[in-house]
């Protein structure tokens, strides 16, 4: 457990108990839907390309996998999805929300677009969270996730997405996209938000298959491998 002081935006503690996932309050979900709108609308608008190097796009592929994208990247993550998934209405896709506040938010947006969250973060809850991931990837999801996240830093992968596809036994597939025009925020993770009639190119690296049997080194080794593949298709 984080022993730094909680934020305000921390997931709340039953008292003596687990953390419970934070929920939006009636003007968070107002709120929640009004970005849900907004980001549709404005995914219309791009103009998307795909680099398939994993043969995820192609019709015949129907197997679960494990997406890796950075942090700065999720807001177009459900539409990329959708175009994934087109006339195969058995694939969901369960993904990877902190237990925060912020979390609460987007996982309400998140839902919005017919994803599964599963709340937790490698701070808080995340034993949980890597349990919930596990039991949605056997019953045939695809899993999600933001190795650099929920804190960063950027651009560096932690050891928690090689765990859960040692577990799982699916393979890891880099996604990142380059955005033509785009506000980048003042975050940790320089979140990035495309402006309308952005070019979108999107690219799925190899897939990364993790071996059942790994010692620590190994891990490490993989999570570097990972983080080299993804930072090999990232173009900021």
């Amino acid at each position: 457990m984080d022993a730094a002081p909680e934020s305000r935006s921390a997931a709340p503690r039953a008292k003596g108990g687990p953390v419970i996932p934070a929920q939006p309050r009636w003007h968070g979900r107002i709120a929640a839907h009004a970005a849900f709108w907004v980001a549709r609308i404005l995914a219309t608008t791009l103009r998307w390309s795909w680099d398939d190097r994993a043969g995820v796009v192609a019709p015949t592929h129907n197997q679960p996998v494990i997406f890796a994208v950075w942090h700065n990247r999720i807001l177009l993550s459900a539409f990329i999805y959708r175009h994934l998934t087109r006339g195969k209405s058995n694939r969901r896709l369960a993904t990877l929300i902190s237990a925060s506040r912020d979390g609460g938010f987007i996982a309400c947006v998140m839902q919005l677009f017919g994803l599964i969250p599963a709340r937790g973060s490698s701070s808080r809850r995340g034993a949980a969270a890597l349990l919930d991931l596990v039991r949605h990837a056997r019953s045939g999801c695809d899993i999600a996730i933001t190795p650099d996240g929920p804190r960063g830093p950027r651009y560096q992968a932690q050891d928690g997405i090689i765990i859960l596809a040692q577990v799982t036994g699916l393979p890891i597939v880099p996604v990142a996209y380059r955005l033509s025009w785009k506000k980048v925020l003042r975050s940790w993770d320089a979140f990035q938000i495309p402006l309308p009639f952005s070019q979108c190119e999107v690219t799925f690296g190899p897939p990364l298959q993790v071996p059942r049997e790994l010692t620590p080194d190994q891990i490490a080794e993989l999570r570097a491998e990972l983080e080299s593949r993804l930072r090999s298709i990232t173009r900021d």
